[in-house]
Formats: structure tokens, sequence, C-alpha cells
């Protein structure tokens, strides 16, 4: 069975829009772990336009489940994920012009930065993951790497507007969940995901956790944290 990490980024971005101190990600974070998240994410950007470095720090002493760091590849970041010691740390591409992160990495490319900066980490007794998009030649590189687990972009398929095109992606998907498992990974997924989307990619299996923020926190703005929490919980445990 899945597990759901909850991501609070865009709690803090309402924050930030007018630069006060509500509503709070800690408190968010909180009321996600009631309603049964087993897990809470952050990407703390180079650009700080959201989470803040006291959010890390704060959510690293009070949350009671698991604390996911996501964050780009650099001296920078790796400094403050091996004095917060989150549970896992996720890799993710970042350029400072996108309003989300727009695919994943290419570990390929990147290659020695990307085994100096998880050998770092997992240093750390720090668990490394890998943002990457379904594509074989990047999971093969994330495992030559010394990656612990890969992270699915699921953009693609969300994204995708036909069914044929959707159909293909979620193929993808479940060819990248077999090829990590037989490289010894684990799987992760998010991006994009949400009430209507996801059940399709739960049902492929193979896959530990999602990692669900945006429409999580869209869905809170209506009805209220717990319960959104508690409905995306929900579908990712129905067989």
């Amino acid at each position: 069975m899945a597990r759901l990490g909850v991501n609070v980024d865009h709690v803090a971005t309402v924050r930030q829009a007018r630069g006060g101190r509500e509503p709070d990600p800690v408190t968010a974070a909180a009321l996600a772990e009631l309603a049964g998240a087993e897990g809470i994410t952050v990407h703390l950007r180079e650009d700080r336009r959201h989470i803040q470095d006291r959010d890390v720090e704060v959510l690293r002493k009070t949350i009671q489940t698991r604390l996911n760091l996501e964050m780009a590849a650099t001296d920078e970041m790796v400094g403050i994920a091996l004095k917060i010691l989150p549970d896992s740390a996720t890799l993710v591409p970042e350029r400072r012009e996108e309003l989300t992160t727009e695919g994943g990495l290419d570990v390929s490319h990147h290659r020695h930065l990307l085994k100096r900066q998880t050998e770092l980490l997992r240093q750390g007794g720090i668990v490394v993951s890998l943002f990457v998009d379904p594509d074989l030649e990047q999971i093969k590189a994330a495992h030559r790497v010394g990656a612990d687990f890969i992270e699915i972009h699921t953009g693609a398929y969300c994204n995708a507007d036909t069914p044929k095109v959707r159909k293909a992606e979620l193929a993808k998907i479940e060819a990248a969940i077999r090829a990590a498992h037989k490289l010894g990974m684990g799987v992760n997924a998010g991006h994009g995901l949400d009430y209507r989307n996801v059940r399709a990619v739960v049902a492929l299996g193979g896959i530990e956790e999602f990692n669900i923020g945006h429409s999580i926190v869209s869905r809170a703005v209506l009805v209220g944290m717990e319960r959104a929490v508690r409905e995306m919980a929900n579908l990712l445990r129905e067989p």
C-alpha cells in the first residue's frame, strides 16, 4: 500500500504573497499528519520563493512522520540538508524562471555532480532520491550515481490531452517502475497528480510513496486540510 507524502509548499506560497505569517506551512503539516499523511515534503528553492529555511528547521523538530526535502543539487543545499538531516532528500532540477518543476533531472549529463552530492548526503544518513522522467536511460544513470530511490515525474501523464497519449505515458511509468526495481531502487512518484488521475498510477503497483501538493492544498482551500488529505489518502489505499 502506497504512502502519501503531502507537499506544503503552496501553503507557504500564499503566506509569501503578503509577506506575513499566515497561513503557516508547519501548522498545515501537522494537520496533514493528523489526517493520515505518512510524510511531509517541502522544496527549499534557491530563491526562497515559498518555503523558508526556518520552515524546514521547525518542521524537522515537529513532524511525527518523515521529512522529505526537495532540493537542487548545489553545495549550498547539500550543506543545509546535512545540517537539518531530513529523512530523505529528493534532488530536483531547478530554474529560477519556472513556475514549478518542469521535468526530471538529466542524470546522464550531470552524473559526476550528482554522484558527488549523492555520496555526501548518504554519508550523512539521508536516503537519496532523484527526480527523473520515466526514461530508462535516466533510471540507469540514477542507479550508477548511487541513488536509493527514483521519484518518477508524472507530469507528462497528468498533462496528456487524449486517452491515447495518457495510455502511452502510463505505460512509460509502468516500465520505469519495473526498471528501477530490477536495479534495486525504490520508487516514488509525483507532479501534477490529483484526485482524478492518481487512481490509474496507484493501480500499477510498485510505488512506495506519492508526493502530492498542489491539488491537496487547492482542495484544502475549499474543504479544509484534514478532509483534503484524508480523501487523497483513501484513494491511495483503495484496492
